[in-house]
């Protein structure tokens, strides 16, 4: 059994290298405030809902979710009368919280496609190719500048250990036709050097990194050219099921509708059964200021991949157009998915991920942090979009993407407006869009079971013992670890 070892946190050190920052130092100037937010492309709030509006389709949610939703629907359907409510402003729940790495999967990850759909696997990936063709047309066709970068994703091992996995990881991607190297420690190195990697899976193509607030105000914009209805700081109050509509309830407005698209996430919409089979986990994310050639230069990533290692609590990073580096991971759980924890504004709260940080980067030991926050994650037992039918068929919600969605979105938002209009499409004969995740125990086991986990997490990879027989126990009952 592997000996656990004490947090690092950097000490001053004198000589000629780097200033080497506290970790209270690095914090200390830190905006607690997601940093694709704090941008001034982001675009003038549209009016809130007053009064009462009918609508063809309505869709509850301004996430990648929701937005895809309605664009996709305009240019399928442009005849439809659509309207899209926001409980805030556009982007500033999950979607403009995300590491924005776009994948090619639209299963988080082929791996984990074949361990829920190994029947369906040769269409989810064809699927996976056609949705990111779409996506990428969409940015064309309505000048989306997003800051995009087809640079592939990488997986590095973080223990010689773990080189077994990305193995096998390997195979499986090339045995389905992926552009795929494995590298060893060496060649991890050159493309990112850190003194904890390896080794590597580098995914060449089809897959990169995004600027996600930049993606969900272009979607926006194409869904309001596209003649949507669309009202911010109008959160849904009510749902009721009406028999040939449904009334949708706001605090100053309504709308009655002949369909609904739920693109809601966690957020409670009236209707129990889906928060049985969703629960919000948080995410942390820092954002270190930009660093300086020098810097770069001091780990390499000259081909700007986005990176997620092998850990069990798992941290993933990439860079923006600025060079700043997005560092996330430190999931959390608070009782009954509190979506605005307290601990978020706190910086004491982001200790650990700077100190991961750290580790993972000990030669940028100099480098302070811009920006912190937390961001809600909607996990399911599948670990993978789903879409499932509600008020008799009328409404259907579309979530899941348990931290995937990013492009994944544009593929839910397509199944779900197929299920809703009951149109005929490939997906619709596969177990994907007829197979529910199955329920998450309700509070206060939730809260129990999150908090057990989250802890087996902490040290499973050095401890062994009976935190990772409790993450192996729920890998065998079918949960996504």
């Amino acid at each position: 059994m592997k000996k656990h070892t004490a947090s690092f946190a950097p000490e001053r050190t004198a000589g000629n290298g780097p200033v080497t920052l506290s970790v209270e130092e690095a914090l200390a100037n830190t905006k607690l405030f997601p940093y694709w937010l704090d941008n001034p492309a982001e675009p003038p709030i549209e009016p809130e809902l007053v009064g009462d509006v009918s609508a063809d389709l309505l869709i509850v949610g301004g996430g990648f979710t929701g937005l895809w939703s309605a664009v996709q629907a305009k240019e399928q359907m442009p005849h439809l009368n659509v309207v899209l409510i926001e409980a805030g402003k556009v982007a500033h729940g999950a979607s403009g919280r995300a590491g924005g790495i776009i994948s090619t999967s639209v299963m988080h990850g082929l791996p984990n496609a074949v361990r829920v759909f190994p029947n369906d696997i040769d269409e989810l990936e064809r699927f996976g190719h056609k949705n990111l063709d779409g996506f990428e047309e969409t940015l064309t066709r309505y000048g989306i500048d997003a800051d995009v970068e087809w640079n592939g994703e990488m997986t590095v091992a973080v223990d010689p250990d773990h080189l077994d996995h990305l193995r096998g990881d390997y195979d499986l991607h090339k045995s389905h036709g992926h552009n795929v190297v494995l590298l060893n420690r060496e060649d991890t190195l050159e493309q990112l050097n850190s003194p904890l990697f390896a080794g590597a899976l580098w995914s060449r193509n089809r897959s990169g990194i995004v600027h996600p607030a930049k993606l969900a105000w272009g979607l926006k914009r194409a869904a309001l050219q596209l003649g949507v209805r669309l009202y911010e700081k109008s959160p849904l109050v009510t749902v009721t099921d009406e028999g040939d509509t449904v009334f949708v309830k706001t605090p100053k407005g309504s709308v009655r509708a002949a369909r609904v698209m739920f693109g809601s996430g966690t957020a409670k919409v009236g209707i129990p059964d889906i928060n049985r089979r969703v629960m919000q986990v948080r995410d942390h994310v820092l954002a270190t200021e930009p660093l300086t050639d020098e810097q770069l230069a001091r780990i390499g990533w000259k081909n700007r991949q986005g990176i997620y290692d092998t850990r069990t609590q798992l941290n993933y990073f990439r860079l923006t157009k600025n060079n700043n580096i997005i560092f996330g991971g430190l999931v959390s759980y608070h009782f009954d998915g509190e979506s605005n924890p307290y601990q978020d504004s706190r910086r004491e709260t982001y200790h650990r991920l700077a100190q991961a940080f750290y580790r993972t980067f000990p030669q940028l030991s100099d480098v302070r942090f811009s920006h912190a926050w937390g961001g809600p994650i909607d996990y399911c037992s599948r670990g993978s979009v789903f879409a499932k039918r509600y008020l008799g068929g009328k409404a259907v919600f579309v979530a899941g993407y348990t931290g995937f969605g990013v492009a994944a979105s544009r593929f839910g938002a397509f199944m779900g407006l197929n299920i809703l209009f009951d149109r005929d499409s490939p997906e619709r004969k596969l177990d994907v869009a007829n197979q529910s995740p199955t329920y998450i125990p309700p509070e206060p086991f939730r809260w129990i079971g999150a908090k057990i986990t989250f802890h087996a997490f902490d040290g499973a990879d050095a401890e062994g013992g009976w935190k990772r027989a409790w993450i192996n126990g729920l890998k065998r009952m079918g949960f996504p670890m």
